[in-house]
């Protein structure tokens, strides 16, 4: 199967990410999100990625603009049937990804493959509410999506082999490594990460460590580029909630529950640096400044 257009639902951080690393690699992308306000923003944002990369060197000025023209925005799901190939990056919800999948289901042509970035969802529950559920897969890139290099590949029960090897050709001509997971709860990347991190949270619920001692322990003792606390904080501490519920529910092992402090800091709007707080304030670039006054 040959991916000219790849519809891209979700133009936040990580619908972004895959837009750019689209574009970059020559695919023409169709980034959409609920709103011409958000698309605006999430193709601001990528604008604003591509000009940092040209300051260290990567890219010269008319090789952004390249890339910037092979990504077109749009509020209309509709739209969505002129591409070949749709990854979806919205909320880590199942409810909220089977409704948007039904509905394209509705209009996208039968050829067209489904692949879901989840984290953490039944690619093979998902699938099965659709018509095609044999062209329905899991494509979980990691995060930040331009600068980290895997991708895990999840077949559901019904995913063919056609669909699987089009999944990996296209992931490996954006520059990805792919590997494949099977289709259990967070895959195998969140299977080990999101644990770490929620003992992580409990060793700062419990009062062994505050934020910096926990995630400088985690650096230099494990040799980690980032600490459990401030990568929680990238990930986004509600899609952390989200997954580790899933596992939790799923699995029905207390190994899996969420810590206490994560709920409470979703619940308080704390979700991380994409909101500016979480274990961490940020500055308008994203840069930590401080733990916040609840974490020390």
């Amino acid at each position: 199967m040959s991916v000219t257009t790849v519809g891209v639902l979700g133009a936040g951080q990580m619908g972004g990410g895959v837009a750019q690393v689209a574009a970059q690699a020559g695919v023409n992308v169709l980034l959409n999100d609920v709103s011409d306000e958000l698309v605006k923003r999430g193709f601001a944002a990528i604008e604003r990625n591509l000009d940092r990369m040209i300051q260290r060197g990567r890219f010269k000025p008319d090789e952004r603009d390249r890339i910037l023209r092979r990504i077109d925005v749009t509020a209309k799901l509709d739209d969505l049937r002129h591409t070949d190939f749709v990854i979806e990056a919205v909320v880590e919800n199942e409810d909220a990804k089977i409704a948007l999948f039904q509905k394209l289901d509705q209009f996208c042509p039968p050829h067209v493959i489904f692949a879901s970035n989840t984290s953490s969802i039944s690619i093979t529950r998902m699938g099965a509410r659709t018509s095609r559920a044999d062209r329905f897969i899991g494509m979980h890139f990691m995060n930040p999506v331009p600068a980290m290099r895997l991708v895990e590949i999840i077949r559901g029960l019904a995913t063919s082999q056609e669909t699987y090897e089009a999944t990996r050709t296209l992931a490996e001509r954006l520059g990805k490594n792919t590997m494949t997971a099977e289709d259990f709860p967070g895959f195998i990347v969140n299977r080990i990460l999101l644990p770490m991190i929620n003992e992580g949270i409990y060793t700062l619920y419990e009062g062994v460590g505050g934020v910096i001692d926990i995630d400088t322990a985690m650096k230099l003792g494990t040799n980690q580029p980032m600490g459990p606390l401030e990568l929680a904080d990238l990930i986004g501490l509600d899609t952390c909630l989200a997954i580790m519920e899933v596992m939790h529910r799923v699995f029905g092992d207390d190994k899996y529950r969420p810590c206490p402090l994560l709920k409470k800091y979703v619940d308080a709007g704390y979700l991380g640096r994409k909101v500016g707080r979480g274990f961490y304030t940020y500055d308008p670039q994203g840069n930590p400044i401080a733990p916040t006054a609840q974490s020390r």
